[in-house]
């Protein structure tokens, strides 16, 4: 895996998620990539339902910024940590754990980045759906508030590292130890081959807005939560779908995720 990516290659990030090249690296411009990333980059998991390759290094960048998608954890974080540590930034991976209804899940289960600043660490994440879209400091136990809602970092002894609240709840634990992203590589496998797999249970896309609102797809079920509440709609066919996944999240399919590639399913929509 690079360490740094090129002039070129960080202008075309910079545009794709419509943020200016930082003069330097302060906690500012850092608070402006990861607002920015947050609301142009979807959380979505389509390549597990296109029977495509999830990439964890370089690839991932190609993937956001020429082929102008998102993804999960394992490619968001690490294309954003490769732009960082670009510009300056002094980035670490951290493991974590998803917190289920039956408990935290495996080790090695979230990808976040630690970011050291001015001398204080801040969590850094774009791939989790309900993340922050600033940082959070993590030495910091009382509420921080965000666009997003009120988050918790509070230490946990006992795990060694730190739980991530939202509104009260538990998302994640993130570990205090840095890692290596090709450490998560058996995880990931796990991920996009195990029946059990959240990812490969559901299909989503989702991306917030700029007034705190989301719109996410999951299958042919549209949802928009803004100013004026919640609105759900399902789209009538395939057609409807390709044009939702175009208008909501500027993603270009040439068929539906789930559907066969022998273009027996395919959808011609002009």
């Amino acid at each position: 895996m690079i360490d740094v990516l090129t002039d070129a290659q960080v202008d075309a990030y910079l545009d794709r998620i419509g943020a200016p090249r930082p003069e330097k690296a302060d906690f500012e411009a850092l608070r402006l990539l990861q607002e920015r990333q947050c609301l142009a980059v979807p959380f979505e998991n389509l390549d597990y339902h296109l029977d495509a390759e999830v990439h964890m290094d370089e690839r991932a960048v190609h993937k956001i910024v020429d082929r102008r998608r998102g993804g999960g954890c394992y490619e968001v974080n690490p294309a954003f940590a490769l732009l960082l540590r670009t510009l300056g930034y002094e980035v670490e991976i951290l493991p974590g754990q998803v917190y289920r209804p039956e408990g935290p899940g495996p080790f090695l289960g979230h990808l976040a980045l630690r970011v050291r600043l001015d001398g204080f660490d801040w969590l850094v994440d774009t791939g989790f759906g309900r993340n922050s879209r600033h940082p959070l400091r993590f030495d910091v136990t009382e509420p921080q508030t965000d666009p997003h809602g009120t988050y918790e970092v509070r230490p946990n002894e006992e795990f060694g590292g730190h739980d991530v609240f939202l509104g009260g709840r538990p998302l994640y634990r993130v570990g205090e130890r840095a890692v290596r992203v090709a450490d998560f590589a058996p995880t990931l496998w796990w991920w996009r081959t195990a029946p059990e797999s959240p990812f490969l249970q559901d299909l989503f896309c989702s991306l917030p807005t700029e007034d705190g609102g989301r719109i996410t797809l999951k299958g042919d079920r549209l949802t928009v939560v803004g100013a004026d509440g919640r609105t759900t709609v399902e789209l009538p066919d395939d057609a409807a779908v390709l044009a939702a996944y175009r208008e909501h999240f500027g993603i270009a399919l040439d068929r539906l995720p789930g559907r066969p590639a022998d273009g027996s399913a395919e959808v011609q929509t002009g």
